[in-house]
Protein backbone atom coordinates (compact mmCIF):
# COMPACT_ATOMS: atom_id res chain seq x y z
CA UNK A 1 0.00 0.00 0.00
CA UNK A 2 1.61 3.42 -1.14
CA UNK A 3 2.58 5.57 2.28
CA UNK A 4 2.69 9.28 2.18
CA UNK A 5 6.29 10.62 3.73
CA UNK A 6 5.49 13.06 6.30
CA UNK A 7 7.27 16.31 6.42
CA UNK A 8 7.89 19.71 8.44
CA UNK A 9 5.88 21.38 6.47
CA UNK A 10 2.54 20.96 8.63
CA UNK A 11 2.91 19.38 11.78
CA UNK A 12 0.37 16.21 11.76
CA UNK A 13 0.65 15.27 15.77
CA UNK A 14 -1.70 16.28 17.99
CA UNK A 15 -2.07 17.59 21.67
CA UNK A 16 -4.10 15.22 23.66
CA UNK A 17 -4.79 15.03 27.67
CA UNK A 18 -2.61 12.40 29.63
CA UNK A 19 -3.82 8.90 29.29
CA UNK A 20 -3.59 6.00 32.04
CA UNK A 21 -1.60 3.15 31.04
CA UNK A 22 -4.31 0.86 30.88
CA UNK A 23 -6.72 2.58 28.90
CA UNK A 24 -3.50 3.70 26.12
CA UNK A 25 -2.45 -0.40 26.10
CA UNK A 26 -6.32 -1.30 26.02
CA UNK A 27 -6.92 1.58 23.12
CA UNK A 28 -3.61 0.42 21.64
CA UNK A 29 -4.64 -3.54 21.21
CA UNK A 30 -7.90 -3.07 20.25
CA UNK A 31 -8.30 -0.03 18.13
CA UNK A 32 -8.46 0.23 14.43
CA UNK A 33 -4.98 1.41 12.79
CA UNK A 34 -5.36 4.18 10.11
CA UNK A 35 -1.59 4.93 8.72
CA UNK A 36 -1.07 8.66 8.69
CA UNK A 37 2.42 8.74 6.41
CA UNK A 38 6.18 7.48 7.60
CA UNK A 39 8.11 9.82 9.83
CA UNK A 40 11.01 11.46 8.62
CA UNK A 41 14.62 10.19 9.68
CA UNK A 42 13.63 6.80 10.47
CA UNK A 43 16.15 4.19 8.69
CA UNK A 44 13.51 1.50 9.30
CA UNK A 45 9.88 1.62 8.51
CA UNK A 46 8.03 3.72 11.36
CA UNK A 47 4.68 5.30 10.87
CA UNK A 48 2.51 7.91 12.31
CA UNK A 49 -0.71 6.20 12.50
CA UNK A 50 -4.23 7.06 14.15
CA UNK A 51 -5.78 4.59 16.65
CA UNK A 52 -9.47 4.24 16.42
CA UNK A 53 -10.66 2.77 19.75
CA UNK A 54 -14.16 0.46 20.05
CA UNK A 55 -16.16 3.17 21.66
CA UNK A 56 -15.83 5.78 18.59
CA UNK A 57 -14.26 8.39 21.18
CA UNK A 58 -11.20 10.90 19.72
CA UNK A 59 -8.75 8.43 18.25
CA UNK A 60 -5.09 8.63 19.48
CA UNK A 61 -1.93 8.48 17.81
CA UNK A 62 0.64 6.26 17.94
CA UNK A 63 3.72 4.95 16.52
CA UNK A 64 3.71 1.48 13.94
CA UNK A 65 6.69 -0.54 13.72
CA UNK A 66 5.94 -3.52 11.41
CA UNK A 67 8.68 -6.50 11.24
CA UNK A 68 8.37 -6.06 7.15
CA UNK A 69 9.98 -2.55 7.40
CA UNK A 70 13.26 -3.73 9.71
CA UNK A 71 16.35 -3.26 7.67
CA UNK A 72 18.32 -6.33 8.10
CA UNK A 73 21.52 -6.29 11.02
CA UNK A 74 24.34 -8.65 11.12
CA UNK A 75 24.35 -8.41 15.23
CA UNK A 76 20.93 -8.36 15.95
CA UNK A 77 18.12 -11.34 14.91
CA UNK A 78 14.69 -9.81 13.26
CA UNK A 79 12.22 -9.15 14.98
CA UNK A 80 13.65 -5.78 16.55
CA UNK A 81 10.12 -4.01 16.78
CA UNK A 82 9.54 -7.21 20.00
CA UNK A 83 12.19 -5.54 21.79
CA UNK A 84 10.36 -2.38 21.79
CA UNK A 85 7.90 -4.27 23.88
CA UNK A 86 10.20 -5.85 25.93
CA UNK A 87 11.68 -2.42 26.78
CA UNK A 88 7.53 -1.21 27.98
CA UNK A 89 7.19 -4.72 29.67
CA UNK A 90 10.73 -4.01 31.41
CA UNK A 91 10.29 -0.63 32.39
CA UNK A 92 6.32 -1.67 33.38
CA UNK A 93 8.08 -4.63 35.89
CA UNK A 94 10.51 -2.04 37.61
CA UNK A 95 7.22 0.39 38.31
CA UNK A 96 10.04 3.29 36.40
CA UNK A 97 7.30 4.63 33.65
CA UNK A 98 10.04 5.58 31.74
CA UNK A 99 8.57 3.81 28.17
CA UNK A 100 5.23 4.76 26.75
CA UNK A 101 2.80 2.09 26.85
CA UNK A 102 4.12 -0.62 23.66
CA UNK A 103 1.98 -3.43 22.77
CA UNK A 104 2.75 -6.37 19.57
CA UNK A 105 0.21 -7.07 17.47
CA UNK A 106 -1.09 -6.91 13.91
CA UNK A 107 -1.52 -3.92 11.92
CA UNK A 108 -1.95 -2.68 8.11
CA UNK A 109 1.62 -3.73 7.21
CA UNK A 110 2.02 -6.99 9.44
CA UNK A 111 2.66 -7.81 12.56
CA UNK A 112 4.46 -5.43 14.75
CA UNK A 113 4.89 -2.82 17.91
CA UNK A 114 2.33 -0.17 18.42
CA UNK A 115 3.51 2.78 20.97
CA UNK A 116 1.53 5.52 22.26
CA UNK A 117 2.69 8.83 20.70
CA UNK A 118 4.29 11.16 23.05
CA UNK A 119 2.85 14.71 22.25
CA UNK A 120 6.30 16.23 23.25
CA UNK A 121 8.59 19.65 23.04
CA UNK A 122 10.63 18.24 20.39
CA UNK A 123 13.53 21.11 20.40
CA UNK A 124 14.63 19.52 23.92
CA UNK A 125 16.15 16.23 24.49
CA UNK A 126 19.08 14.75 27.25
CA UNK A 127 21.85 17.36 26.13
CA UNK A 128 19.81 19.91 26.65
CA UNK A 129 17.88 18.45 29.70
CA UNK A 130 20.66 16.68 31.48
CA UNK A 131 21.36 19.97 33.70
CA UNK A 132 17.73 20.66 34.89
CA UNK A 133 17.89 19.69 38.69
CA UNK A 134 14.17 18.12 37.99
CA UNK A 135 15.36 15.86 35.61
CA UNK A 136 18.32 14.09 37.23
CA UNK A 137 16.32 11.24 39.38
CA UNK A 138 14.86 9.96 36.12
CA UNK A 139 17.63 9.91 33.84
CA UNK A 140 19.45 8.20 36.74
CA UNK A 141 16.56 5.54 36.59
CA UNK A 142 17.15 6.28 32.57
CA UNK A 143 20.83 5.19 32.95
CA UNK A 144 20.49 1.98 34.92
CA UNK A 145 17.66 0.75 32.81
CA UNK A 146 19.36 1.13 29.46
CA UNK A 147 22.07 -0.87 30.88
CA UNK A 148 19.87 -3.65 32.27
CA UNK A 149 17.98 -3.45 29.12
CA UNK A 150 21.93 -2.99 27.09
CA UNK A 151 20.72 -0.12 24.79
CA UNK A 152 22.77 -0.27 22.13
CA UNK A 153 21.43 2.93 20.79
CA UNK A 154 20.37 5.74 23.24
CA UNK A 155 20.71 8.69 21.22
CA UNK A 156 20.00 11.95 23.03
CA UNK A 157 16.72 12.74 20.75
CA UNK A 158 15.60 9.38 22.33
CA UNK A 159 14.85 11.04 25.31
CA UNK A 160 11.79 13.18 25.17
CA UNK A 161 9.93 15.67 26.94
CA UNK A 162 6.54 15.35 27.17
CA UNK A 163 3.96 18.16 27.23
CA UNK A 164 2.61 16.43 30.57
CA UNK A 165 6.48 17.53 31.74
CA UNK A 166 7.93 13.65 31.92
CA UNK A 167 11.02 12.38 30.11
CA UNK A 168 10.10 9.64 27.86
CA UNK A 169 12.59 7.18 26.64
CA UNK A 170 11.85 6.10 22.94
CA UNK A 171 13.35 3.96 19.94
CA UNK A 172 14.11 1.10 22.02
CA UNK A 173 14.78 -1.40 19.44
CA UNK A 174 18.23 -2.06 19.66
CA UNK A 175 18.43 -3.94 22.82
CA UNK A 176 18.31 -6.87 25.34
CA UNK A 177 21.01 -8.83 23.55
CA UNK A 178 22.51 -11.44 25.27
CA UNK A 179 25.93 -10.20 24.14
CA UNK A 180 26.85 -6.77 26.51
CA UNK A 181 26.63 -3.73 23.58
CA UNK A 182 25.68 -0.69 25.60
CA UNK A 183 26.01 2.49 23.45
CA UNK A 184 24.56 5.71 25.21
CA UNK A 185 24.67 9.03 25.62
CA UNK A 186 24.14 8.97 29.13
CA UNK A 187 27.53 8.52 31.17
CA UNK A 188 27.29 11.48 33.54
CA UNK A 189 26.59 9.50 36.31
CA UNK A 190 30.03 7.25 35.93
CA UNK A 191 31.21 6.66 39.43
CA UNK A 192 28.44 7.87 41.17
CA UNK A 193 26.38 5.88 43.60
CA UNK A 194 23.29 3.81 42.74
CA UNK A 195 20.60 5.89 44.48
CA UNK A 196 18.67 3.73 47.15
CA UNK A 197 15.49 3.16 46.02
CA UNK A 198 16.43 2.74 41.96
CA UNK A 199 19.07 -0.51 43.58
CA UNK A 200 15.90 -1.69 45.60
CA UNK A 201 13.98 -2.16 42.42
CA UNK A 202 16.42 -3.98 40.65
CA UNK A 203 17.37 -6.40 44.30
CA UNK A 204 13.56 -6.34 43.51
CA UNK A 205 13.64 -7.65 39.97
CA UNK A 206 16.42 -9.85 41.05
CA UNK A 207 14.20 -11.61 43.84
CA UNK A 208 11.38 -12.28 41.98
CA UNK A 209 10.50 -14.10 38.46
CA UNK A 210 10.68 -11.81 35.61
CA UNK A 211 7.16 -10.58 33.90
CA UNK A 212 5.23 -13.06 32.10
CA UNK A 213 5.26 -10.74 28.89
CA UNK A 214 9.50 -10.65 29.00
CA UNK A 215 9.92 -14.27 29.37
CA UNK A 216 7.43 -14.47 26.08
CA UNK A 217 9.58 -11.65 24.10
CA UNK A 218 13.27 -12.72 25.26
CA UNK A 219 15.01 -15.90 24.50
CA UNK A 220 16.92 -17.57 27.73
CA UNK A 221 20.13 -16.51 27.07
CA UNK A 222 18.68 -12.79 26.63
CA UNK A 223 16.87 -13.55 30.20
CA UNK A 224 19.78 -14.44 31.75
CA UNK A 225 21.90 -11.70 30.67
CA UNK A 226 19.56 -9.13 31.40
CA UNK A 227 19.45 -10.50 35.36
CA UNK A 228 23.71 -10.61 35.09
CA UNK A 229 23.54 -6.79 34.02
CA UNK A 230 21.08 -6.10 37.06
CA UNK A 231 23.65 -8.40 39.73
CA UNK A 232 26.70 -6.34 38.60
CA UNK A 233 25.07 -3.19 38.77
CA UNK A 234 24.01 -3.64 42.41
CA UNK A 235 27.18 -5.50 43.17
CA UNK A 236 29.41 -2.36 42.04
CA UNK A 237 27.14 0.03 43.67
CA UNK A 238 28.01 2.63 40.95
CA UNK A 239 27.21 4.02 37.64
CA UNK A 240 29.63 1.96 35.24
CA UNK A 241 32.00 4.65 33.47
CA UNK A 242 33.30 4.11 29.83
CA UNK A 243 37.08 4.04 29.68
CA UNK A 244 37.30 3.31 26.15
CA UNK A 245 35.37 6.26 24.73
CA UNK A 246 33.78 4.14 22.37
CA UNK A 247 30.37 2.95 23.91
CA UNK A 248 28.75 6.28 22.34
CA UNK A 249 25.85 5.74 19.55
CA UNK A 250 26.49 7.65 16.62
CA UNK A 251 24.77 9.94 15.71
CA UNK A 252 24.74 11.43 19.17
CA UNK A 253 21.36 13.37 18.57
Amino acid sequence: MPVPQLNDDESPFRPREPLATARAVELLLQGEIEILGRMPWSSNGTFLVDIVGPDGAEPIQGIYKPGRGERPLWDFPDGLYSREVAAFALSEHLGWNLVPPTVLRDGPLGEGSLQLFIPADFEQHYFTLQDDPAHRHTFQRLCAFDIVANNTDRKSGHCLLGEDGQIWAIDNGLAFHAEFKLRTVIWEFGDEDIPADIAEDLQTLLDNDLAPSLVALLNPFEREALRARARSLLLNGVYPIDPTGRRHPWPLV
